[in-house]
């Protein structure tokens, strides 16, 4: 009997084959411009069934991602509170994530960006779609400069994490989470609410 071609059906392979569509399309055309039509369409499925084993695009990127966390379940309490203390908080829910166990898949994946393209596309996909993007959309800062303030404040974090966790420069390898806290939070407050005019001038 033939085999039979088109749609695969809903097996164990299939959730395989929708990620892999996903990561490929996350990568080459960013979060904004993938559609979960065309990743069904890559990797022979119906749509519905992507959003049957992962909900919606947001959780597939995330699922595509091997992410961590999921930042829509941590940035409410990094926004919570007033607008000068959002650096200081968004660095102490940073720090929780790397320096707990799930933190592995971070490093992970951090170690493999510095050295993929592939994989450096999706973590600044990450980054930009999932983070920055959020805390800086509730902060009223000027839309002109959100891609300048978002790339300074992923600069400080991405690097704390390298210190910290991939190179292990001392005292930041074992400083305590409080003490980078109050070291970096500033730097980052600056970056997402300070003023900026200075460097734009420049």
């Amino acid at each position: 009997m033939a085999r039979r071609t088109g749609r695969r059906p809903g097996n164990p392979d299939t959730r395989e084959a929708i990620l892999d569509a996903a990561r490929a399309a996350f990568a080459e055309r960013g979060f904004d411009a993938a559609s979960i039509r065309a990743i069904a369409a890559a990797a022979q499925v119906d749509p519905a069934l992507v959003h049957h084993y992962f909900g919606s695009k947001d959780q597939l990127f995330l699922a595509a991602m091997r992410a961590p966390v999921d930042p829509g379940e941590l940035l409410p309490r990094v926004l919570a509170g007033d607008r000068d203390g959002v650096g200081e908080r968004l660095v102490r829910t940073f720090l929780g994530v790397w320096d707990s166990p799930a933190g592995a898949a971070g490093v992970a994946l951090l170690r493999s960006a510095v050295s993929n393209e592939w994989t450096a596309r999706l973590l600044r996909e990450f980054l930009v779609s999932q983070v920055l993007r959020t805390v800086l959309n509730r902060l009223d800062v000027d839309p002109a400069e959100l891609p300048l303030r978002g790339s300074l404040v992923a600069s400080q974090m991405i690097g704390l994490a390298m210190m910290r966790h991939v190179i292990r420069l001392e005292p930041v390898a074992s400083a305590a989470p409080e003490t980078l806290v109050a070291a970096v939070g500033p730097t980052v407050q600056r970056y997402l609410t300070g003023d900026l005019a200075e460097v734009l001038a420049g």
